[in-house]
């Protein structure tokens, strides 16, 4: 089987290249002449554990391929996968003009049946509207030619994407035929020889099955810091309670974290779609609306810890940052909180001294040379008046503190992430603040 993915970001690119490894000739389509050119000579422009080294293999090997032409490859494939952004309007909603500009080419060049299957997180109604743009430029052409559409949304976490794919817990596939049916399974069938674990459904719950999930997770991390700053205040302690709860089997134990809010490419984006595919409805979702509004406050909260400890003088202070992306094990920034205490410190007079594993220079290209890039952890410290713990990287779980206290000016750590226990740093001299206690 040949199939075509047209985008190049992180869905696109692990899409294409997870089924190059199983063996299906892929073509990677995007209009970006330079990451083609880039993708060809095996330089990714993500980072994402395990991947640069899967497509450097399956480029190799003849069944991974670059191009930025889906005109010139439309017709040797039978699947083409919709993989391109959908960012938020100023309103809210997704902005669909790529994946219809995908759909308008598709129309326009096709010659035979083509499954064409949206990849993107997209709103309810994106496939009928795919399938009436294919269908006007067939009929601009004055030609009938079968084609089916088809939703397969992605459950692929950042920093962990090769794996999720080559070892998903579940497909969702959204279809209107059986011809569409069978050629999904026979796609994945290969990832899931031992337990087939595709659903199919109809093709507008598939696509409201994206955005129920990412809104489920972010409602759960917003609950979590909403009663992690209760605790606080009521002198509970928020990881006693999570343990508490987690172990309820109804409840589970997975996005109970209390930290310094979400962040990232689908959160954000998604809970501010499916409130908006609300409102065009009729109905508003009042439970996502508090969500989003406790997370974009949660952004704050270490900024405004900070300031309590020195009573509102900031001014001239050098602040020292563990983490710039978003989550562990990725360079994303989008929506990061890192972005939103950077530009509260900056704002209160600050010097900053940051550390990422992975994401300065994506810190570069959005802020500029404002603050300082440091070599590694206890550079960023030299000097500082306090450390604030942004995301919790695996190097930052067991650092010298002996060495930091000495390095430090004053021996302050303010922990986003609650990695760190309380008595022991308080035992090692530091003074230390985290969320929930």
């Amino acid at each position: 089987m040949k199939i075509a993915i047209v985008g190049t970001g992180y869905v696109g690119l692990v899409t294409g290249t997870c089924f190059a490894e199983i063996g299906v000739n892929v073509i990677c389509v995007d209009t970006n002449s330079e990451k083609i050119e880039s993708l060809k000579k095996g330089i990714i422009p993500i980072y994402e554990n395990g991947l640069e080294e899967m497509v450097i293999r399956n480029t190799k090997a003849g069944r991974l391929q670059f191009t930025t032409s889906l005109e010139s490859c439309l017709n040797e494939v039978d699947v083409v996968f919709s993989a391109v952004g959908t960012p938020p309007d100023e309103d809210g909603s997704a902005d669909l003009s790529y994946v219809l500009a995908v759909a308008r080419t598709i129309g326009r060049n096709m010659q035979k049946y083509i499954l064409v299957v949206t990849k993107s997180t997209v709103p309810v109604g994106t496939a009928q509207k795919v399938r009436a743009v294919i269908q006007e430029e067939l009929d601009k052409r004055g030609i009938d030619i079968e084609f089916d559409v088809a939703s397969n949304p992605e459950f692929l976490k950042e920093g962990n994407a090769v794996n999720d794919f080559m070892s998903p817990d579940r497909v969702v596939v959204g279809v209107e035929s059986e011809h569409a049916r069978k050629l999904m399974s026979k796609l994945y069938k290969p990832f899931l020889l031992n337990n087939f674990r595709v659903i199919f459904m109809d093709i507008p719950s598939a696509e409201m099955t994206k955005y129920t999930a990412n809104s489920m997770l972010a409602t759960r991390i917003s609950f979590m810091n909403d009663i992690a700053n209760l605790c606080e205040l009521v002198g509970a302690d928020v990881n006693m309670v999570r343990s508490g709860i987690g172990s309820d089997t109804r409840i589970g134990r997975k996005f109970l974290y209390p930290g310094i809010g979400y962040g990232g490419s689908c959160f954000p984006k998604d809970v501010k779609a499916l409130i908006k595919t609300a409102e065009q409805n009729g109905y508003q979702m009042r439970v996502l609306k508090a969500v989003e509004e406790v997370n974009e406050n949660q952004k704050s909260i270490l900024f405004e810890k900070l300031q309590k400890h020195f009573n509102g003088n900031l001014q001239g202070k050098t602040i020292a940052l563990w983490g710039l992306s978003f989550k562990p094990e990725t360079d994303d920034m989008r929506e990061a909180p890192a972005l939103i205490l950077i530009d509260n410190l900056l704002r209160a007079g600050c010097k900053i001294r940051a550390y990422d594993p992975a994401a300065m220079n994506e810190c570069r290209r959005r802020i500029g040379e404002g603050i300082h890039y440091a070599t590694d952890m206890y550079d960023a410290v030299l000097d500082a008046d306090a450390l604030m713990l942004i995301t919790e990287w695996k190097e930052f779980r067991l650092p010298s503190w002996a060495v930091i206290k000495k390095t430090m000016e004053q021996p302050v750590v303010l922990d986003g992430r609650n990695i760190y226990d309380k008595k022991e740093m308080e035992e090692q001299g530091f003074v230390y603040h985290c969320i929930g206690k």
